[in-house]
C-alpha cells in the first residue's frame, strides 16, 4: 500500500514479509537523500505514523528511534522530531549509515547471482533518477 507526500512527508510502500520499521527507516533516508525532507522539516509523530500506515505504534516508535540513533532525526521535547542538519552528519557518518543497506544489497545480489556490473548499472540508474527529481 503506497502513501503519497500529501499524507506523509515521504512516499512509502509497505511490502508484506519485510520488517515494517526497516521499510519506514529506508523510506525516510531516501527522502532525506533526495531532498524531499530537508534539515528542520518536521517528521511525523509515532501516533501519526501508526495511524497513517495502520501499523502498531511500537513499530513506528522503533523506526523513529532508529532514525534518531543514526543522526537523521533529532527529537526535541518542545519541538518534536525534525530532520537533522546535514541529514546524517559527516560523510563518514553517512557512509556508515549506508553500510548496512549496502551489505543487504550485496548479499541479496550474490544470493540471486547478479553480476557486479549489473548492480553498478542499476545503482547508477537510480542515482540519475534521484538527480532528475531534485531539479
Amino acid at each position: 500500500m503506497a502513501y503519497s507526500k500529501t499524507v506523509l512527508p515521504f512516499a512509502i510502500e509497505i511490502i508484506p514479509g519485510g520488517s515494517i520499521a526497516e521499510q519506514i527507516t529506508f523510506a525516510a533516508k531516501r527522502a532525506v537523500v533526495s531532498g524531499h525532507l530537508r534539515a528542520g522539516d518536521r517528521f511525523p509523530s509515532v501516533r501519526l505514523l501508526s495511524q497513517e500506515l495502520r501499523i502498531n505504534p511500537t513499530t513506528a516508535h522503533r523506526a523513529i528511534t532508529t532514525l534518531v540513533e543514526q543522526g537523521i532525526l533529532i527529537a526535541t521535547p518542545t519541538v518534536g522530531t525534525v530532520v537533522a542538519a546535514g541529514g546524517a552528519g559527516s560523510s563518514a557518518e553517512k557512509s556508515e549509515i549506508l553500510g548496512a543497506d549496502l551489505e543487504k544489497l550485496v548479499v541479496e545480489a550474490k544470493r540471486r547471482g547478479v553480476a557486479l556490473e549489473q548492480i553498478h548499472r542499476a545503482v547508477e540508474k537510480h542515482w540519475r533518477g534521484l538527480e532528475r527529481k531534485e531539479r
